[in-house]
């Protein structure tokens, strides 16, 4: 029989266990660069709907350039992040932009408790920079879901990878684990410039983009 590891030695190992589950990098993620972050392109043009917004709410997208950063994750960071995330997903009924203001298309802040996927993702960015995370690490993004219809989602830019908050999963995920064709994203150095996004993974193992 083998002998038992030493108390510090499974302290350790319990450790790295709970670092791995905490912040969901899984061992098949954790030597690979390009499955943390997604390739990015060229700039490309800005959704309508944050066009409109920021027409409309000219404040909120106020600001120049600035230097990208990254979220430097802690236990106390990840906390913050899945209370928010839980919090805004559990709060906002969904309801199609046809359903709640009878046009296809419109961005806006869930403040009467309804909105779309792209009104989740407004209010998580505004309460995370509200908590003092960086404009920076927060992107929104477009995506193709599994059923290939467009959706948009919250990037999280940190150094342990990308990860996505999004209403229609209740976890906070890798980019690569939401089995989403990520489509563009806001520049991390302007948030009124908007960038491609190459998907590095064989296409098989994403949604099919149309």
């Amino acid at each position: 029989m083998k002998p038992l590891p030493s108390p510090i030695v499974r302290l350790r190992m319990a450790t790295l266990i709970a670092a791995t589950t905490l912040f969901g990098v899984s061992s098949a993620y954790a030597g690979s660069e390009r499955a943390l972050f997604v390739a990015l392109g060229d700039v490309t043009r800005a959704p309508i709907g944050w066009t409109e917004f920021c027409a409309e709410l000219p404040r909120e997208c106020a600001g120049g350039p600035s230097t990208p950063r990254d979220v430097v994750i802690s236990p106390v960071a990840w906390k913050d992040l899945t209370r928010i995330n839980k919090w805004v997903n559990e709060k906002i009924k969904p309801m199609t932009d046809l359903e709640h203001w009878g046009v296809i298309e419109k961005w806006s802040y869930p403040d009467d408790g309804y909105g779309d996927c792209e009104d989740y993702v407004l209010l998580k960015r505004r309460l995370l920079m509200e908590a003092g995370w960086p404009r920076e690490a927060l992107l929104i993004t477009v995506v193709r879901d599994k059923r290939g219809d467009g959706h948009a989602v919250l990037t999280v830019k940190t150094d342990k990878g990308e990860f996505i908050l999004d209403n229609q999963n209740e976890e906070i995920v890798l980019w690569a684990d939401t089995g989403y064709r990520f489509v563009k994203r806001q520049s991390q150095a302007d948030p009124n410039v908007w960038v491609s996004l190459g998907d590095p993974r064989p296409a098989m193992a994403t949604a099919t983009s149309r």
